[in-house]
């Protein structure tokens, strides 16, 4: 049996406890019990995404998640989503810019077979990979471009705002979705030496979280997953560091048939797995989290002057995370005085800091969020492997609700002052072109537009 330590309950973390091993081909399993409800999760993290991929094969990442799903060495076709939810059980996977992960919620006792199928595909995918299934899945995926990128409203600003905060060459400058001539482009050999390079046993985490009998677990483990072979030929992601600040802003005009003017603008922010990063956070929480924040408070409710209003963090571990701000405008409102308004408060938070009551309010909602994902199998499930994939400690997933109520007024001040700056930002103005509907559908099509863009700033790409 491989071997493993057990973790106590950490700070913050209520009593949910996780232990880690590693079997002899690299392969690093958490596990973590909860008897609760009779379910467990089953969650596979890869250490690769977009940003492992290299001029004119983008997409390649994300299409290969798609590859996964079209059968393996002994599971034909659609036959691992006929297997989970024949099962009574769920399934789904995501790319995003630094992994791609496969994920299962399964009755306790189905536990073995989501393990058997994970395994099977990691270990005999080769088999079933054939220019069918690739044009199959090809075909698919663009027309995921198509329908949540080319057209759809604003469909594509978080495709131009990444590449205008992230120079060009810079491993973040494309999103997971990939470019339709780059799709084209790929080969069956790519998607190949992709599978032999990335998704090897030493180069994913597995977590299995829930009503399991963690001995028995670690059996099937071992079972299904020990003989595959291990894999030494990745190289590591290109570095993406970049100073702290832009140092100009960066803007781009663009006209679309949308429904309302928008202003949007990415900010560049510390990186994930830091304590400025959580004070960001909190930051554009207070700024932009919900309708209790500022913008929404002054835009949407005081100046009548938008239809939505919000700023989320996207957080990641290899670059700079973005802070993302999102206004549809209301009625023939112009996008300058939108933005003045944007900068007042901006400039008022540097300089007053958050209210006491702002703090509160911040960290609580902050911490709910965070509870609601540990406080699943499934979420928990993937706050472990994401902790153990970027920053190599699962652990850290049990103690990140204390990480950000420990953060003070001073430190969001701080990094609000520091960064959240017109010469640290790359804006998106948009205004409509052809617009034939009446005010009303208008904002009424603006405000679902506003919350599909902030879908948007979520890591990763859909699968099904």
């Amino acid at each position: 049996m491989p071997m493993g330590h057990t973790a106590t309950a950490q700070a913050g973390s209520g009593s949910l406890t996780a232990t880690e091993h590693r079997l002899a081909n690299g392969l690093r399993v958490v596990l973590s019990e909860d008897h609760l409800t009779p379910v467990a999760a089953v969650c596979l993290w890869y250490d690769v995404g977009s940003r492992h991929e290299v001029k004119g094969r983008t997409g390649l990442a994300h299409l290969f998640e798609h590859l996964m799903f079209q059968g393996s060495g002994q599971v034909k076709g659609n036959g691992h989503f006929e297997l989970v939810q024949g099962a009574g059980g769920s399934l789904n996977g995501t790319t995003s810019f630094e992994r791609t992960n496969y994920f299962e919620t399964m009755p306790a006792h189905q536990v073995e077979l989501a393990l058997w199928l994970e395994a099977d595909r990691m270990g005999s995918l080769l088999a079933a990979l054939d220019d069918e299934s690739m044009e199959n899945q090809r075909d698919v995926v663009k027309n995921e471009r198509r329908q949540r990128y080319d057209n759809v409203p604003y469909g594509t600003a978080f495709e131009k705002l990444t590449a205008l905060s992230y120079p060009e060459g810079h491993p973040y400058h494309h999103t997971p979705i990939g470019s339709m001539a780059d799709l084209d482009a790929a080969t069956l050999d790519d998607a190949r030496t992709f599978f032999r390079t990335y998704y090897a046993p030493n180069n994913a985490v597995l977590s299995v979280v829930g009503d399991i009998d963690p001995e028995q677990t670690l059996a099937w483990i071992e079972k299904y997953f020990g003989s595959i072979p291990t894999h030494d030929g990745k190289q590591p992601p290109r570095d993406g560091a970049l100073p702290d600040i832009i140092g100009k802003e960066l803007r781009e005009v663009v006209e679309e048939e949308v429904p309302a003017r928008a202003l949007m603008a990415a900010y560049r922010l510390p990186e994930d797995g830091t304590r400025a990063c959580d004070a960001a956070d909190l930051a554009l929480t207070v700024l932009g989290g919900g309708e209790s924040s500022r913008l929404y408070n002054r835009l949407v409710r005081r100046d009548r002057t938008a239809v939505a209003a919000g700023f989320g963090l996207l957080r990641l571990a290899g670059a700079p995370s973005l802070g993302w701000l999102d206004v549809k405008t209301s009625h023939d409102v112009e996008v300058p005085a939108i933005e003045a308004a944007v900068d007042e408060e901006l400039a008022r938070l540097a300089a007053e800091g958050p209210t006491d009551e702002e703090m509160e309010r911040a960290q609580a909602q902050l911490e709910r969020e965070w509870l609601d994902r540990l406080g699943t199998v499934a979420g928990r499930a993937d706050e472990l492997c994401r902790y153990a994939v970027l920053f190599g400690d699962p652990q850290l997933a049990l103690t990140a609700v204390q990480r950000v109520l420990d953060i003070t007024a001073a430190e969001v001040q701080e990094v609000a002052a520091a960064r959240l700056r017109p010469d640290n930002r790359a804006v998106l103005v948009y205004e409509p072109v052809a617009a034939d509907e009446d005010e009303g559908a208008a904002e009424a099509d603006a405000d679902d537009a506003a919350g599909a863009a902030g879908n948007d700033v979520q890591e990763g790409e859909a699968a099904k």
